[in-house]
């Protein structure tokens, strides 16, 4: 039966560099890299490619009629520039500074018929892709930073010799092939890495022939994206291109100095019609030379000069889509529309990027962008500074109109009523520009009143885009077709999917409150005699129950209470003192609740709180019929003023992102929108919130941040779901379509109803453990590693629920006391169980993401002696570490799994420095613990018998090795190959070992292992010495000569 191999450079990186020569990149060697960079490993440009290229793309414009060139020395200049970018002031401002080059070009001097001026040089053009030169190479060796060591990406794009996109491949049968890839990346951007390559890269990409994600320089794992673009004519185009074949050219480049059965496994494939893989999907989405121009020059920026960003595809579809269609005018006027891009999304930036590419294609635009807060104003006002895009911030009406009829081009943003009141103030004189573009921010539904006719009227020719992360109203739906329909639109439940969003889980927490019904009401018609009839109904509707009810300091207390207790069990301390760095916001009525809520948390001492809002004077969020704040609210105001100064809201804020304190920020109005910090896991929602505002709301708590895997509203007010009519319930989303709301949120009693099924498959593994009392019987089921892999994750999946379910006053209530103690006990046996088996077999898991949320979750509701905690396994180098850690092995067998699976996993790191003598070892430890399993020998025997293995494992002696060469460390692999062979004799092993050591040390120069013609060299004398030697023959010679070259690669460095 013909199978396909999974080896990585079958599976991944020929197919991929396969594909890419397809896609228009000339392939080269990395042979040719390394002459085309003077064999300089800490060079990355190739520079002799960017120099024609330079030359051949570039030419002045003296005048109409006259062109002229760069000289020899401006282009050497070009060249030295794009060379020297200083990592002093970081890496990232280091990326920026060429990102800027490439994209604007490099300011020369020049002098032409004697006049010396400033011209532009060009390291890409970008409006003639095909004037470009595209190449790929693989295992790019690259020097690290203060080291002679290097690490070597596995496929590097270079556009004009620029290496512009870093690829690394993986085997897709590896336990989670893109997190190692990605790692990889990671590893490479560190200080002592290769950055003086990735400051030059826009598009990193993670690739594993089923899966693939991608990123641009400097992305957490948690922010790396997928890519979705499928279309009939997509996966047609895709599949003719990986069923075409190389020229016999190009094959015969890839495969030069690989083996020859790796060819005509390659060959084999292609005899038969070869299947689209998502690999292939995302290089030609990405990869092919048009695209990748188009998404670094107008979908990468710089976000606040830290963060370097790329375009997740919905962003790079939705611009593209509101370009084309402001190109098509219709009586004078260009085509707008609505986008509707749910919150944390990225739509400030998609505005952004939008306001950019309108700046660079439109001749002499106006662009205007409009929010309806001051926060969201100085917000949008930040990102498009932070992204190079210069801004006008027009604090009045006045100055908007001036900047409106300047003829200059401009980007301004302002306010929603200084809109208004420059519309007003144009009044008869209107401006028929149709290169006014208006961006209007989550305040489009304004101009759906009658202030859209006053817009009309005055910028008759303007072209509005309306930009929201809520969905549209179903009547917002219709009269939005007036300004060219929806554009774009990208669900929650599409965010969710592509990890854009963390999913959110909804709970209900009504404070029991005994009233009296009879009392309240004499007691509001006594404070309304004064007033008649409508007025009485009008303050009763206004003032509801809930209303007073939710405002009473005993409530206040109660939910204080609840929520200090909630927050502090799922995110504070734990009993190490670690913090889980998660923060939460409360939403309060008005500025004097939420003061009481403050006094209540301090009164309280488990949390630390904030309160941000207004200053008492602006009227924000008061209650009170007269307006006046309260002399409570006006004396904590000036309390916080005297404490901290004017600005102390800019200070708590800022604290509030960067620091521990305060964990809980205070809120009404203010924050609920435009307020986006990723650490934000929790909202306590104590008022009642409508339509949009619940919407946007609620998104604060959606943002990605590492270890966060939900977000929660915990709602007080019952703002969703059935309420007492008394209360004035907050109505539903009859006014939203279903589908536009799927996925907004999750009831917590959904999630938590998968818990009994989760226990139930997280017992069944264990089905087959005769004895439920011996934890030797569970560790010899989990022998077997898929075993271990399903039990690993089931226990994840029941645990991240059942801390889900501890966090629920429905489930505490609800559950039976018997029911909740069974899922603590198993669920502290399976923990313990799991770090036991993970250090007996030195399984690599990627704790970091659990241990904190596992360790939760065991300090607050299961009661244990000792903190259980898993940490990183020692090494068997460290003999009383390993000792010490191994006194903590329960059972004499378990001790000896442990042994063999630490020294096994020494082994298998080190096999290919001495692969006869570490194979050895590894058949011998193998042989131990089958006795063991079969009974064959005592747990006492095989411990010993270990031991000794161990031993060998880091002396890396046996009692086999000659005195001749025992000192010599580099030799006795050389030996061992030999005496491994039956056609060298015994009296050869020792010359042929010492001869080969010669060899190497004679012909071995710095980075020899990369340079394939000292590598020919040194396997043509090993074998030439072997065939005259020895008369072996010249296939074995081959082969031989092949495996001591592998063994040097290691050795000799």
């Amino acid at each position: 039966m013909n199978i396909p191999s999974f080896k990585e450079d079958q599976v991944s990186q020929i197919p991929a560099l396969q594909l890419l020569q397809k896609l228009g990149y000339t392939y080269l060697s990395p042979e040719e890299v390394d002459n085309l960079r003077g064999n300089k490993t800490a060079s990355v440009i190739l520079e002799p490619i960017l120099r024609k290229q330079l030359n051949e793309i570039n030419s002045i414009q003296v005048s109409s009629t006259k062109m002229a060139l760069f000289s020899d020395a401006n282009i050497e200049n070009g060249i030295q520039a794009l060379k020297d970018i200083p990592m002093n002031d970081g890496y990232i401002a280091a990326s920026k500074k060429i990102y800027e080059m490439i994209t604007l070009g490099k300011a020369l001097e020049q002098s032409i018929d004697g006049d010396k001026k400033s011209f532009t040089m060009q390291y890409i053009d970008w409006k003639n892709f095909e004037n470009n030169v595209f190449h790929v190479t693989e295992e790019f060796s690259v020097m690290r930073t203060g080291s002679k060591d290097h690490y070597r990406p596995d496929i590097v794009l270079f556009i004009n010799g620029i290496p512009l996109s870093i690829i690394e491949c993986k085997r897709p049968d590896i336990k989670e092939p893109i997190t190692e890839a990605i790692s990889q990346h990671t590893r490479n951007q560190q200080e002592d890495g290769i950055r003086h390559l990735y400051i030059y890269s826009q598009l990193l990409l993670s690739i594993s022939t089923l899966q693939a994600k991608y990123a641009t320089t400097d992305t957490k794992e948690e922010f790396w994206a997928s890519w979705k673009e499928k279309s009939e004519e997509n996966e047609k185009i895709i599949l003719d291109l990986v069923n075409q074949t190389l020229s016999g050219t190009q094959k015969a480049k890839l495969f030069l100095n690989r083996k020859e059965w790796e060819q005509r496994i390659i060959e084999l494939k292609e005899k038969e019609q070869v299947t689209v893989s998502e690999q292939d999907r995302y290089l030609y989405f990405l990869c092919r030379p048009e695209r990748m121009l188009a998404l670094i020059q107008d979908f990468v920026l710089f976000e606040g000069g830290t963060r370097k960003k790329i375009a997740r595809y919905q962003q790079f579809f939705a611009i593209n889509k509101i370009i084309k269609r402001i190109q098509i005018t219709e009586g004078g006027k260009r085509n707008g529309g609505v986008v509707w891009h749910t919150q944390g999304s990225g739509k400030s930036l998609t505005m952004a990027m939008l306001a950019r590419k309108i700046y660079l294609t439109i001749r002499n635009p106006k662009i205007i962008l409009v929010t309806d807060r001051v926060d969201l104003d100085t917000q949008i006002t930040d990102t498009f500074r932070s992204v190079e895009v210069p801004v006008y911030n027009a604090k009045t009406g006045n100055q908007l109109v001036e900047l409106l009829q300047s003829k200059s081009d401009a980007v301004v943003t302002t306010i929603v009523n200084k809109f208004e009141a420059a519309v007003n103030q144009l009044g008869s004189t209107p401006l028929e520009s149709e290169n006014i573009f208006v961006l209007i921010d989550e305040g489009h539904r304004t101009q759906y009143g009658t202030f859209n006719v006053k817009m009309q009227k005055v910028l008759p020719n303007a072209c509005f885009l309306a930009f929201t992360g809520t969905p549209l109203m179903k009547k917002e739906k219709s009269t939005a077709q007036k300004f060219g329909g929806i554009i774009d639109a990208y669900t929650i439940l599409q965010a969710v999917e592509d990890g854009a969003i963390v999913p959110i889980i909804y709970e209900g927490r009504h404070a029991v409150q005994d009233v009296n019904q009879k009392a309240l009401d004499r007691g509001f018609d006594s404070v309304s005699e004064p007033l008649s009839d409508y007025e009485k109904v009008d303050l009763k509707k206004k003032f509801s129950r809930a209303n007073l009810i939710s405002k009473t300091e005993q409530r206040i207390d109660e939910i204080a209470r609840d929520i200090s207790d909630h927050y502090t069990q799922n995110w504070g301390l734990d009993k190490t003192g670690e913090r889980s760095g998660f923060k939460g916001m409360v939403v309060t009525p008005d500025k004097a609740t939420a003061v009481k809520y403050k006094k209540a948390f301090d009164l309280i001492g488990k949390v630390t709180s904030e309160v941000i809002m207004s200053a008492p004077d602006t009227r924000e969020g008061n209650d009170d019929i007269h307006g006046e704040p309260s002399n409570e609210v006006v004396a904590f105001w000036r309390q916080m003023e005297v404490k901290h100064g004017k600005d102390f809201d800019v200070r708590l804020i800022r604290d509030f992102k960067k620091t521990d304190y305060p964990e809980l920020l205070i809120v009404i109005d203010k924050l609920l929108t435009g307020f986006d910090e990723p650490r934000v896991v929790v909202m306590y929602v104590c008022r009642k919130l409508r339509d949009h505002t619940l919407l946007q709301a609620i998104a604060r708590v959606n943002r990605v941040s590492q270890g966060k895997e939900y977000g929660f509203i915990v709602d007080y007010e019952g703002i969703i779901g059935e309420l007492n009519e008394a209360m004035n319930a907050y109505s539903d989303f009859n006014e939203f379509d279903d589908d536009d709301l799927a996925g907004t949120f999750t009831d917590i009693k959904t999630e938590i109803a998968k818990l009994p099924q989760l226990h139930t498959e997280l017992n069944a593994i264990f089905k087959h453990v005769a004895n439920k009392w011996d934890i030797s019987s569970y560790a010899a089921l989990l022998t077997d590693e898929a075993i271990r892999v399903d039990y690993y994750q089931k226990f994840l999946e029941f645990a991240k629920i059942l801390k889900l379910a501890f966090s629920s006053i429905d489930f505490e209530n609800n559950t039976p006391d018997k029911t909740k103690e069974l899922y603590k006990t198993h669920f502290k046996f399976y923990a313990q169980l799991r770090i036991s088996i993970i250090n007996t077999y030195s399984d690599k898991i990627d704790f970091k993401k659990y241990e904190k949320q596992l360790q939760k979750l065991l300090d607050q509701h299961v009661t244990t002696e000792e903190v259980i905690r898993l940490t990183e396994q020692v090494s068997i180098l460290d003999a009383k570490a390993f000792e010490k850690e191994l006194e903590k092995v329960v059972g004499t067998r378990a001790k000896a799994e442990t042994i063999a699976s630490r020294t096994a996993k020494h082994i298998s790191e080190r096999m290919d420095e001495d692969p006869i003598f570490y194979k050895k070892l590894s058949e011998l430890i193998r042989e131990t613990i089958s006795d063991l399993r079969a009974l064959r020998i005592s747990d006492v025997v095989a411990i010993n018998r270990l031991k000794e293995l161990r031993e060998q494992a880091i002396s890396k002696k046996s009692d086999d090795i000659p005195e001749a060469i025992l000192q010599n460390d580099k030799v006795i692999p050389f030996y061992r190959l030999a005496k491994a062979n039956d056609f060298i004799s015994d009296d050869y092993t020792i010359p042929f070992a010492m001869e080969v050591d010669q060899i190497i040390k004679q012909y071995s120069i710095v980075d020899w292992s990369t340079k394939p013609d000292i590598i020919r060299k040194m396997t043509f004398y090993i074998g030439e010495f072997l065939i005259d030697e020895m008369h072996v023959s010249i296939e074995k010679a081959d082969e031989m000569a092949e495996k001591c070259i592998e063994i040097a690669k290691l050795n000799y460095r």
